[in-house]
Order: structure tokens, then C-alpha cells, then sequence
């Protein structure tokens, strides 16, 4: 299943792509994370708990970053494993100027295998739209508190 979409923020390319490449600012995007590891610039683990109707989904949730050109674009492959379940996502985003901010277009790929994959993308959509509306909007969240310390700073 594809998803994709644009949005525009109030910000600054470099203050987006900062708050992008910044691992505790995502987690901090990501619902249900309960802990999160740093392994290095381009790769971290977060072990999730994805709210799927009656309880939830426990991932553990690995996230590697495969390229990168600075300010411009960024792709990861993003792999989670847990109970009744297995995801394989790409996901890319490019940045552009905006007037006095950011646009950026993005894409995810999602594959969903095992017993919740099965329930079809009927099913699976609408969660999966729902996650991505809250990661935005906590994203958009991300890049004003950044925007902010950025004036004072």
C-alpha cells in the first residue's frame, strides 16, 4: 500500500531538516513508542506499541537510513517485527522552498505481513492513514518547538 501526500511547514528548510534528522525528535513524532536507541547517524531501533482497534500492536521497529542528500531528500528503509505481524516500509521525502517555508513531498510504501497484514487494505488503510496524520501533525509540532529555539537561540 502507498501513501503519500505534501505538506508545507512555517519554518526554514534547514530547521525541517534538521528536526527530520534529529532520531528523538521522530520518536517523538511516532506514536506508542516506549523506548527508542540511537545506533548511529543513520540507524535506530524503537520498540512500539501501534494502537490497532481493541489493543495494540508491539513492534520492535528498526530504522536505517539508505540516502541522504543534505537540506534536499532522505529515503529509509524502516523494518518492524512483532507478534502476528511483519512491516516493510520505504519511505522517502523531498524538501523544497516555500515563500518563507518548507514543502515537503513524501512517500511511503507499506507492506504488512502475517495475521494483521491479512486483514487486507480495506482494513489496514484508514489505520494506516490515521498514523500518518499523527505523525505530521506531532512532526509540525517538532519543527515550530525547533523554528522557535532557533530565534531565541
Amino acid at each position: 500500500m502507498i501513501v503519500q501526500g505534501e505538506r508545507t511547514f512555517d519554518a526554514p528548510r534547514a530547521t525541517v531538516w534538521q528536526v527530520l534528522n534529529d532520531p528523538a525528535a521522530m520518536a517523538a513524532t511516532m506514536p506508542g513508542v516506549e523506548s527508542f536507541d540511537v545506533h548511529d547517524a543513520n540507524r535506530w531501533t524503537a520498540n512500539v506499541k501501534i494502537p490497532l482497534g481493541l489493543g495494540g500492536l508491539k513492534m520492535k521497529i528498526d530504522m536505517n537510513k539508505t540516502e541522504e542528500r543534505e537540506l534536499e531528500f532522505a529515503a529509509m528503509q524502516i523494518k518492524g517485527q512483532g507478534v502476528g505481524a511483519m512491516m516493510n516500509m520505504v519511505t522517502k521525502f523531498d524538501l523544497s522552498d516555500e515563500g518563507a517555508g518548507t514543502k515537503m513531498k513524501w512517500s511511503a510504501d507499506v507492506k504488512i505481513a502475517g495475521p494483521v497484514g491479512s486483514m487486507g487494505q480495506r482494513v489496514l488503510q484508514p489505520i494506516v492513514n490515521q498514523q500518518v496524520q499523527h505523525v505530521l501533525g506531532s512532526l509540525d509540532t517538532q519543527v515550530q518547538a525547533a523554528r522557535t529555539a532557533g530565534e531565541k537561540g
